[in-house]
């Protein structure tokens, strides 16, 4: 009977807590999952619990825990079969043991007599010896002494931090860890971890409640909750969190992102929210800023109306209780008060300075150690938006004027503050500044998309923008040798390459990808270090395109068109919807499996003409071949040339019967040599037709 299903009275819950200082709070729920699986599935390897068992984690700024129902106290003994060596080594031509034998046993703990105990079994190849091996159960303080060590040791913890325990012993850990909890029902396991001796005992809120008794395992959340004020559940503190904020916004809407109510929640652990207020002349500087200030700085929540104004209200998150707030409130606002004061200042005097007078200063700020300054990267920027924006219907006079202004909010005292507002100050500077809109806009759309699923930029200047951005990041960082590998990918070169991706597929840009790649690396000409590869970087692009298609297509789909190494990516989209039809026909498979075949002939064969002769064919099966390929030529090619991809892979389907007679009938490689040559050059121009648009052989099962 597996642990699960046995009676909780024998094998209850097991509760394991590990009380420490504040934890940092961006890994706070990271570290709370993998504290708990790391345990159990320790405790799964060593026979304690079941696969079915439930795991619930626990995660406060001041400790880590988790609740694992149905553990067994002990584990049943067993006995299984130990592998030795093959009969043929461990074994003399007379039966007897041989030294590697004895040699083995020993190493088990096993003495000689246990040879009349042997087992011989035939593994496919050879017998080979095996011994019954009576293994012990595992008592849980055991086990968890070793579960605890792995989880510590193994936690994803950002940085080490090393500490003395009042014996003198150096412990090595996220954070100084204070007591540990150990419950098997209402039991204490005895086991310790980080010098630390397991009891039942734990600390409340730091301010609301003092030490607290845990009853038994089943008891810590409550028991947390109504004596310690404590919200044990990252989840639920989180529950909390969401609710009281919609409340506390009333008819207002709360600016409240996944990533602030999370580093919120790994703050406090008793969850109250407060509402206060700032200066309604604030709001004069733009909004974003002073949203960003508050969460940044704060970690406040901003209020807007239903026209996505911003309200001088903001709500902020206590680790408080109490029925007086006005100290908290009032403490709150003034320090936010200094912060949007800043705010305020930063931006009046970014607003005294143009941007195309910031340009200069771009020739200080260093952009890499081999490729220059942000200057020389605003020259290279502009060169390539004047390239690109016939290709992307964009004015090249106001393409040249965003490249020339676009990273000169990264010298602004704004964006020095907060890095995330770039582009965004620089649009609101530009606009100042009387720059048309289309240049504002395409200085703010130059980063898009940001991250997976961001918009696109929407007008064609800001379109070219971001490409050239992408191009030139692309080949300047690959060339000095930072292409991605691995995890590592300090410069986001996977996401500008997905940009590139998107926005060519997207906005069903024309334009040839190695010719924009040649242009580019041409810019660097004057940086010696700087050797871009561009057809590792033509092909790191085609596997970003087939990461960012595989949702929509089989492998096997994408790869066929992609073989065929498209220097436009406009049409791809079409040629896979092409390709997906064709593979629903009743005769694709063979088609594919024939072209295949064709293929495998032609690489063995350097001879293989690009023509055939009609009235040179002398068999039956080849002329019906060859006049089917005539037949389906001509549209073809009509339909390749209107783009229509489906069309002309149905065109197809006729071939099957005389491809399959041309096999079965006709000798590819027959003794006369014109024969031969005339052969292949029928085959070579099928192969031609049936490739025009995806390569079908990638498609053969």
């Amino acid at each position: 009977m597996s642990p699960a299903a046995t009676d909780p009275t024998q094998h209850p819950a097991l509760l394991i807590e590990l009380f420490t200082e504040e934890l940092p709070p961006k890994s706070l729920q990271t570290l709370g999952d993998a504290f708990g699986a790391l345990i159990l599935k320790s405790l799964k390897q060593r026979g304690h619990v079941s696969d079915e068992a439930s795991l619930e984690v626990f995660a406060t700024p001041r400790r880590l825990a988790c609740h694992i129902n149905h553990v067994l106290a002990q584990t049943p003994a067993s006995q299984h079969l130990e592998k030795l060596l093959p009969a043929s080594i461990g074994l003399d031509a007379a039966q007897n043991p041989t030294a590697p034998l004895l040699k083995k046993l020993d190493a088990l703990g096993l003495k000689p007599d246990a040879i009349a105990n042997l087992v011989r079994q035939h593994d496919g190849k050879h017998d080979v010896l095996y011994v019954p091996v009576h293994r012990a159960g595992h008592h849980l303080s055991d086990s968890l002494n070793m579960a605890l060590h792995d989880a510590c040791t193994q936690l994803p913890i950002p940085k080490m931090m090393s500490y003395q325990r009042t014996n003198g012993d150096t412990i090595h850990f996220v954070r100084p860890a204070h007591g540990l909890v150990a419950l098997h029902g209402e039991h204490i396991v005895p086991c310790s971890v980080l010098g630390l001796e397991a009891g039942r005992d734990t600390e409340g809120h730091r301010f609301m409640a003092g030490r607290i008794s845990i009853p038994n395992a089943n008891a810590y959340e409550t028991t947390l909750e109504q004596m310690g004020k404590v919200v044990a559940s990252f989840g639920e503190r989180k529950k909390r969190i969401q609710t009281q904020l919609q409340n506390m916004a009333q008819e207002h809407t709360v600016v409240a992102p996944d990533a602030l109510i999370d580093e919120v929640c790994a703050l406090v652990e008793w969850p109250v929210v407060y509402a206060g207020e700032f200066d309604a002349h604030f709001l004069q500087v733009p909004q974003n800023c002073l949203i960003l200030t508050m969460q940044a700085n704060q970690k406040y929540f901003a209020l807007t109306a239903a026209n996505g104004q911003m309200h001088n209200r903001f709500l902020l998150v206590s680790n408080l209780e109490t029925p007086t707030p006005e100290h908290i409130i009032k403490g709150n606002e003034r320090v936010l008060r200094a912060r949007l004061a800043d705010a305020q200042f930063f931006y009046q005097q970014d607003c005294k300075t143009s941007l195309q007078e910031r340009t200069a200063k771009l020739s200080q700020v260093v952009y890499h150690n081999q490729l220059g300054t942000q200057k020389d990267r605003q020259q290279r920027l502009m060169a390539l938006a004047e390239f690109l924006a016939p290709l992307c219907g964009a004015d090249p006079q106001l393409a040249m004027r965003a490249a020339s202004l676009c990273k000169a909010d990264l010298v602004s005292d704004m964006v020095g503050e907060f890095p995330e507002l770039q582009g965004e100050m620089g649009k609101i500077y530009a606009l100042h500044d009387g720059e048309p809109p289309q240049v504002a806009q395409a200085i703010e759309d130059h980063y898009k998309p940001r991250f997976a699923g961001d918009a696109l930029p929407a007008q064609p200047t800001g379109v070219c923008l971001a490409l050239a951005d992408k191009f030139e990041t692309l080949v300047g960082i690959w060339g000095v040798g930072l292409a991605p590998t691995g995890e590592k990918d300090p410069f986001a070169l996977r996401r500008h390459a997905i940009g590139i991706v998107r926005t060519l597929l997207e906005k069903q840009l024309t334009l040839n990808v190695p010719q924009v790649l040649t242009f580019t690396a041409g810019l660097f000409n004057q940086y010696p270090t700087c050797q871009p590869n561009l057809h590792d970087i033509f092909q790191f692009m085609l596997e970003r395109m087939r990461n960012w298609l595989k949702d929509q297509y089989s492998s096997a789909q994408i790869d066929s068109v992609l073989a065929l190494k498209p220097e436009t990516f406009a049409d791809i989209p079409e040629r896979l919807k092409a390709v997906k039809a064709f593979t629903a026909l009743p005769e694709s498979q063979a088609l594919a499996a024939a072209n295949k075949r064709i293929g495998n002939i032609l690489k063995k064969t350097e001879d293989a003409p690009d023509y055939f002769d009609a009235t040179s064919l002398t068999e039956p099966a080849e002329h019906e071949l060859a006049v089917m390929l005539q037949t389906i030529q001509g549209p073809v090619h009509t339909a390749l040339q209107q783009h229509q991809f489906t069309q002309a892979l149905l065109q197809l389907a006729p071939l099957k019967t005389p491809v399959d007679v041309f096999f079965d009938e006709v000798m590819v490689n027959d003794p006369d040599p014109q024969k031969r040559i005339n052969r292949l050059g029928l085959l070579r121009a099928l192969y031609t037709n049936m490739n025009a648009v995806a390569d079908l052989s990638l498609l053969a099962i």
